[in-house]
């Protein structure tokens, strides 16, 4: 038998033990609480802060871009990965850009600029080029003379139907758009007639001519380039604020004093411009755009053009410099960025289709 010594001191310990354990509780449950007060602090500050992080990642995107996998060659690497960093970011802001005002302007976020024909008429051009010339001398014509010539036809072309259907008399974006749409299948109809036309050497030219590619970019365009984007960002940044009136609705703008017609326009053509630039320069893509600008309307504090502007230019450098830096760096070119980005930026188009149909159920 048990002395009751035993048991006293026996009942003690247990007490003695099950304080530590629910004081033990108690602390962990404290900084528990204190942890996630922590974490809701930070993810608050993170979310009043998004052009902060962004920045803050596309600085550590373009650091790993620069410096990754160098092996001591700097002399060598430093240029070479200088001038496509350049390449990435102006193709990021200009495709980014183009796309916000074009929302802006349709009032619509799951439309791009790719509906008004650009990257048919730059594929038709390729196969165009190819078709008269030969391949050996369309893969030996001078970078800047190709590189303008592409520009100004796309721009032309897009003047043009801005002018033809978009004037004082007629001011319908949606005719704007289908038009658009169907000029596009038609450029798109003629290059598959001049693809079976070409022998098949110079249709591999026309295909790998037909898709963007972010490794191969030339450094004697990006001069142009960059002299194009930075003087639309001057007119963008000057018409911030009226884009932000301009989202009310049309009748809303011009009650406010907003010179519909001659804003649209300006609007249209810088998205003209922006929009022929990058696909001069690297390819054609079509959803990158809805892609980023999908990303920036859900991470922004609000729906300012002061904000916006700058939040998805960050955004889409991110996704090339990141991206780009993955599929060389990390995966040594086992894959192709632009059909990741078209993949994803396609999967977005129907998610952003079917939430809309589910809001207006």
């Amino acid at each position: 038998m048990f002395s009751s010594t035993k048991l006293t001191s026996t009942k003690t310990d247990a007490t003695n033990t099950s304080t530590a354990i629910d004081n033990s509780s108690s602390a962990d449950g404290q900084y528990s609480v204190a942890a996630q007060g922590h974490l809701a602090k930070l993810w608050t500050w993170i979310a009043a802060h998004p052009k902060s992080i962004a920045a803050i990642i596309l600085i550590i995107s373009m650091t790993l871009f620069m410096t990754l996998n160098v092996n001591g060659y700097w002399d060598f690497a430093l240029p070479l990965r200088g001038k496509k960093l350049l390449a990435l970011m102006v193709v990021g802001y200009a495709i980014g850009v183009s796309t916000l005002l074009f929302q802006t302007l349709t009032h619509n976020p799951i439309l791009t600029p790719s509906l008004l024909g650009f990257d048919s008429l730059y594929v038709l051009l390729q196969s165009l080029l190819v078709f008269f010339l030969g391949a050996i001398s369309f893969t030996s014509l001078d970078p800047i003379a190709k590189f303008t010539l592409e520009i100004v036809l796309m721009f032309g072309a897009s003047l043009l139907l801005f002018k033809l259907l978009f004037s004082k008399s007629s001011q319908d974006l949606t005719r704007l758009i289908l038009v658009g749409v169907i000029f596009g299948v038609l450029f798109r109809s003629l290059s598959a007639l001049i693809g079976r036309l070409i022998n098949p050497d110079d249709f591999v030219v026309v295909q790998s001519a037909s898709y963007a590619q972010f490794n191969t970019v030339n450094p004697q365009l990006l001069g142009i380039s960059l002299f194009i984007c930075a003087i639309t960002a001057i007119f963008v940044w000057r018409w911030r604020y009226q884009c932000d009136v301009l989202m009310l609705g049309q009748a809303q703008a011009v009650n406010l004093g907003i010179n519909y017609q001659r804003l649209a326009f300006g609007l249209l053509t810088v998205i003209a411009v922006l929009v022929a630039t990058a696909t001069a320069l690297v390819g054609p893509v079509t959803f990158f755009g809805l892609l980023v600008c999908a990303l920036t309307n859900r991470i922004a504090r609000h729906m300012y053009h002061t904000e916006r502007l700058i939040l998805v230019s960050l955004v889409a450098m991110i996704c090339l410099v990141l991206g780009q830096t993955i599929f060389e760096q990390v995966l040594d070119m086992a894959g192709v960025l632009s059909v990741v980005i078209e993949l994803a930026g396609g999967l977005m188009f129907l998610a952003l289709i079917f939430m809309s149909q589910r809001r207006s159920l």
